[in-house]
């Protein structure tokens, strides 16, 4: 049996792995089989491992290979346009560690969580399924097909490969994505520090640390890497440590606030963020939060290996077929957008053709930080879903949702140790929705199980509190400010100097209008309406990604392997469109009635219309694309020719 003969059973393999895992699933779902509630942990934990290891060992060759045919005579656009600002050749594993960190943000870590309240089955199974054959395809087409488009934009490679009118949707549909997602993710941490002096004093204190090592690395100590890191971690521990004494002292009154003042702090610090220069709050933050993130997923993983936890919540709950405190809807299509970032996210195409393409130096280096870094915020997510479903169901929806005791009672699920819990931690753990409580209770307990660390709970909490509001103030900073630029951009073809970078009063008109947009939501909304819509237009910007790199394909002349981004775009055309049209039908009915926030569901109506209406566009104007290349005798190779000229 030769190479070629190997790798299709391995494929064979891959894809029969993904059918068992549905007719299990299946088969759960109907009784035929029934296991245990209380699982352990430890059997998740190594079947994503090695699942996801196989995957990029076999299916990611394949596509490096034969569906992408990456070649390193190709003169990536880090070299050939090398300007020593935006296109800079850069180490692989240190842009690996930056694109992962830009891609992983609080996504993989919230949405999990919240998708918990349908059993840890379903989100365990689309986290590794859509990891491996949506996500890390997703990315990885979007990372090369922007390094042979001289590191374009998502939208600017949709206007050269399909036609300026969906670039110009495409254009559109990013600038609501990442609106949507600052309000989602900053909801959730608003949820989180309202009325927990400790842990907003945490987060206050990360700002000026930032603003410290931005300036020691710029004039202090210009390239001591290692000794600002050193710093700045040390003065996160002492900030977390110190912050214990904060709500029994006279400082209590300053950051002891409630969700609205909380909501405009936000906003102020997110326009703030936006317009200073990005070397002094925004990759300081970014590098400090890497280190973070990383640290702490395997400190959490260890964990998990010697505690091995049971998972106290079932693999499936009543509320799969919908009327959920969290998520109201089924889990089909719910479960698909409420997992965005760790299954498939198109908020990583925004990544994969931003700065990732104009800093890799060959190729073949696209394997790894395209389909490895998606396949590891996967297991990010499996981490984050263990953490969450390690929590007793009662205590967890106690946290997740505003429903009573005595309602959880009724539904199934009494409440044990929450009051517990809340006293160990000093702040009240009840009605605190978005994921981020619960998955920091979550890490707390498996953290305070390591032996000699149980009296420490109260420090794990808050601990895990400001490593999940790190990367979601990333987030906003590095949202905000691409949200700018696409202002920016679309205003300066009404008016041309408003769409110069480099203009002060553009700078801020756009940062302004784009604060207001997302602390508009934030302000107004509730998460159980926010992420649905977050992770609906995030996962319709995925489709749409797919489909332009099944466009891609088609102008390379790979038309017998379009089906690895055709079938995982006709997928989520049909979970996103459902969930799309659902909600579009839900916030219509309560915008049309006399409800008091009737306002702000004809606001998220008229959002997912439009939604709906680009994503229709990009797809129509694919379509017909694609039908003209087949009817062509003789297709134009665009791609293939400006490969083969950059080789020469």
């Amino acid at each position: 049996m030769n190479r070629r003969q190997i790798l299709k059973v391995i494929l064979y393999l891959l894809w029969a792995s993904v059918a068992f895992l549905f007719a299990l699933a299946f088969a759960m779902v109907t009784g035929i089989f029934n296991p245990s509630e209380h699982i352990n942990a430890l059997w998740l934990v190594i079947a994503a491992g090695c699942f996801f290891a196989l995957a990029y060992r076999f299916y990611g060759a394949f596509l490096a290979a034969k569906v992408l045919a990456l070649d390193d005579r190709r003169i990536t656009p880090a070299f050939r346009l090398n300007d020593g600002k935006n296109f800079y050749p850069t180490n692989k594993w240190v842009l690996f560690g930056h694109h992962f960190a830009a891609i992983a943000g609080a996504g993989p870590l919230i949405g999990p969580v919240l998708a918990a309240q349908f059993g840890y089955l379903p989100g365990f199974l689309w986290v590794l399924i859509g990891a491996v054959l949506a996500g890390g395809v997703h990315d990885f087409i979007v990372l090369v097909a922007s390094i042979r488009r001289d590191g374009k934009s998502l939208a600017q490679i949709a206007k050269y490969e399909v036609g300026p009118l969906t670039g110009g949707a495409a254009l559109v549909a990013i600038l609501f994505i990442l609106i949507i997602t600052i309000a989602g993710l900053g909801l959730a941490v608003i949820n989180s520090l309202f009325h927990n002096p400790w842990g907003v004093f945490i987060i206050a204190m990360t700002i000026p640390i930032a603003l410290f090592m931005g300036i020691y690395m710029k004039s202090l100590r210009p390239n001591k890497v290692a000794e600002v890191s050193l710093i700045g971690i040390t003065l996160l521990i002492l900030t977390v440590i110190f912050g214990r004494a904060i709500p029994s002292s006279p400082l209590s009154s300053f950051f002891d606030l409630d969700k609205n003042f909380l909501s405009i702090l936000l906003a102020i610090y997110g326009f703030v963020a936006s317009v200073l220069p990005v070397w002094l709050l925004l990759a300081p933050r970014d590098y400090l939060s890497s280190f973070m993130k990383i640290g702490v997923i395997i400190l959490l993983t260890i964990g998990i290996v010697i505690v091995h936890p049971h998972l106290l919540m079932p693999p499936l709950t009543q509320f799969i077929h919908g009327g959920g405190p969290i998520i109201p809807g089924a889990v089909f299509p719910f479960v698909f957008i409420t997992i965005a970032c760790g299954a498939l996210s198109g908020f990583h195409s925004i990544i994969s053709s931003g700065t990732t393409p104009k800093m890799i130096e060959k190729e073949s280096f696209a394997r790894a930080i395209g389909y490895g870094a998606m396949l590891t915020e996967g297991f990010v997510a499996i981490i984050a879903l263990i953490a969450a479903t390690v929590l007793i169901p009662g205590d967890y929806f106690a946290i997740n949702s505003k429903l009573s005791f005595l309602e959880l009672a009724d539904l199934g699920f009494p409440v044990a140790k929450i009051n517990e819990l809340s006293s160990i931690i000093g702040v009240s753990l009840q009605g605190r929705p978005g994921g981020a409580v619960s998955l920091a209770v979550g890490m707390a307990y498996i953290f305070s199980s390591l032996p000699f660390l149980k009296h420490l709970m109260a420090y794990w909490y808050q601990f895990a509190l400001m490593f999940e509001a790190l990367f979601i103030l990333t987030t906003i900073d590095a949202g905000t400010r691409v949200a700018r630029y696409v202002v920016q951009e679309l205003g300066g073809y009404v008016y041309k100097p408003f769409g110069n970078l480099s203009s002060i009063t553009g700078n801020l008109v756009a940062s302004f209008l784009v604060v207001l947009s997302w602390g508009y939501f934030i302000y107004t909304g509730s998460i159980s309406v926010i992420w649905p819509i977050f992770g609906t237009a995030n996962q319709l910007l995925g489709m749409l990604a797919l489909c332009i790199g099944t466009t891609f394909l088609i102008k390379m002349h790979k038309t017998k392997y379009i089906w690895v981004t055709f079938i995982p775009m006709l997928f989520m055309a049909v979970t996103t469109f459902t969930a799309s049209f659902k909600l579009l039908k839900d916030f219509s009915a309560k915008a049309l009635s006399s409800v008091p926030d009737a306002f702000n569901y004809k606001i998220d109506a008229i959002l997912v219309g439009i939604m709906i209406c680009l994503a229709l566009i990009i797809v129509i104007d694919s379509v017909i694309k694609w039908c003209r290349f087949f009817l062509s005798e003789k297709p134009v190779n665009t791609t293939e020719m400006i490969a083969q000229k950059r080789v020469s």
